[in-house]
């Protein structure tokens, strides 16, 4: 039911495809205007702000799964087409950097929870799983058989993905003074398609991602097609190729995945606390800055690059932002790799103990 002064911004009661429409047309306002002031991953940002509005005014439109699965392969394959074998050996020998700094992220977002959960601004264990920096469905699904509370979980997960993917996208937009380098991603949309390579590619991201989801690996529907389109184009046995007509919607699909999952009962039962919340996201985002600001003094990398590199928001997100800002996108997706999979590997057990501690 609508919190009194809200009925004006509730759809509660209207019919399906009024909730669907008034989705569409927020998605395509604030996607055009992020576009209009030359903002990195314009529509998967309105999407996802869209998708937010809605939900927490009682919307019922819902992404399913398998569309969800096929946008982040399809954004795998995306990453997939910068990769090259030179990058790929010289991301090998850095492997204990990449190693180090991402332990350092991981225990950076443990202390934090741990702060949340001894101040017992949240309830039980839900601070450490929130905090955890694993994937966001990965912890939110483990918190619940641990017996902390799911929704408070995904709110702080899917929160603190929103705001890293917002502060990631502004800082790109400053740091490169407006431009908005071209990578092929929204221009020549009436170009010629190889039709051959385009079905290949499909059929690449979209198999290896469901597959990957049904197997249940940890960010498997990203990074399958990522690791299998790699080597496919290294070998010259595929051309990845993505015309902004297919990634259009994998970036609004996903855009509406993330933000429909807030829930205007979850931020109702979380207001108390939002505030703390907020704080720790804010607290978290800066020390990942500090830790990106000390990464470029080891290895010769831009700013930008090592901030996103570090940036403790969701993969997927992170890779758009990283392909349309002119970074080094190889190295920012094997930090983003080695995180979740080292935080999938360790994540849950040290916030197992944690909980046991607490």
């Amino acid at each position: 039911m609508p919190t009194p002064g809200s009925a004006y911004f509730s759809l509660n009661g209207r019919p399906r495809f009024v909730h669907w429409i008034v989705l569409s047309v927020l998605s395509l306002a604030f996607s055009g205007l992020f576009d209009a002031i030359r903002l990195p991953a314009a529509l998967l940002l309105g999407a996802m702000l869209a998708a937010i509005l809605v939900a927490i005014a009682d919307g019922s439109p819902r992404v399913t799964r398998k569309p969800f699965v096929v946008a982040q392969g399809i954004v795998g394959c995306l990453v997939a087409r910068g990769i090259t074998p030179e990058i790929l050996v010289s991301l090998r020998e850095g492997w204990l950097i990449f190693v180090s700094v991402t332990l350092t992220v991981i225990f950076a977002c443990a202390w934090m929870g741990w702060i949340l959960a001894r101040k017992k601004i949240l309830p039980g264990t839900t601070a450490v799983w929130g905090c955890s920096p694993g994937g966001a469905s990965v912890m939110t699904l483990m918190a619940d058989e641990y017996g902390a509370d799911m929704r408070l979980v995904a709110l702080m997960q899917y929160m603190r993905v929103v705001i890293v993917s917002l502060v990631a996208t502004i800082v790109s937009h400053f740091w490169m003074g407006g431009a908005h380098p071209d990578h092929g991603v929204f221009s020549n949309w009436l170009s010629g398609v190889p039709w051959t390579d385009l079905a290949a590619t499909l059929l690449l991201a979209g198999a290896s991602a469901l597959l990957a989801n049904s197997f249940r690996i940890p960010g498997g529907p990203l990074l399958t097609p990522l690791v299998v389109g790699s080597v496919l184009q290294a070998n010259g046995l595929l051309t990845i190729t993505l015309p902004p007509w297919i990634l259009a919607p994998a970036y609004v699909t996903l855009g509406w995945g993330i933000g429909l999952r807030f829930t205007r009962q979850a931020l109702r039962q979380a207001s108390r606390a939002l505030p703390s919340i907020l704080v720790s996201i804010a607290c978290l985002v800066l020390a990942c800055a500090g830790i990106a600001a000390a990464l470029t003094r080891v290895v010769d990398i831009d700013p930008l690059t090592a901030y996103l590199a570090t940036s403790p928001g969701g993969m997927d997100s992170v890779a758009i932002i990283a392909a349309t800002s002119g970074v080094d996108l190889p190295f920012v997706m094997a930090f983003q790799t080695a995180r979740l999979l080292l935080a999938t590997l360790i994540g849950p057990a040290l916030a197992r103990f944690m909980a046991r501690r607490l």
